[in-house]
């Protein structure tokens, strides 16, 4: 069965602070953008050793296993996001600490390849969801940490917020 090409969110669709990571997905189709994401993301992983993982770039800020960590994360929060929306769920949805979540996962005590398998798995877990996601599940929109946001703007806030990540993690960890 073929999926339903969402097309790109509207600003009504996601508070203004989640422009910075819908603006850095380029097309029309997010299951497209997120499955190209796996081919490029997981080998740069992959090929970062147990000991670079440790890397912290600047006193204070998080080490290489801590920002996927966080990516892992986030990445479920907005694909749960999506879910309920995408079911009308009308409850509206929390936000969340990403400091308190890192500071309480350990992910510095996590192999360096258990996270990296683990943010595969979530992504083509996720993808499959979303490719079960019709038109109107992909138009409805719910409330989530004080904003409006659609199934379709929390699926393109994952691929940008990973474009985000990503980029820095070359730039200033692996570079």
């Amino acid at each position: 069965m073929a999926y339903y090409t969402t097309g790109r969110p509207s600003s009504p669709e996601y508070a203004p602070y989640f422009s910075r990571y819908i603006d850095l997905v380029g097309g029309e189709d997010i299951i497209f953008a997120l499955s190209g994401q796996i081919d490029r993301t997981i080998p740069t992983l992959r090929a970062v050793s147990e000991e670079a993982s440790m890397k912290r770039y600047a006193p204070g800020k998080w080490i290489l296993k801590e920002v996927l960590g966080h990516m892992i994360d986030t990445e479920r929060i907005f694909a749960y996001r999506a879910l309920r929306i995408a079911r009308n769920d009308k409850t509206e949805l929390p936000s969340f600490d990403q400091d308190a979540f890192v500071a309480g996962a350990n992910f510095d005590q996590r192999p360096w390849s258990d996270l990296h398998a683990e943010f595969e798995l979530l992504r083509k877990v996720n993808i499959l969801m979303f490719r079960g996601f019709d038109k109107h599940a992909w138009e409805l929109r719910g409330r989530a940490s004080g904003g409006d946001l659609s199934a379709r703007a929390a699926a393109f806030i994952i691929a940008g917020h990973e474009l985000a990540h990503m980029q820095m993690i070359r730039e200033k960890y692996i570079g």
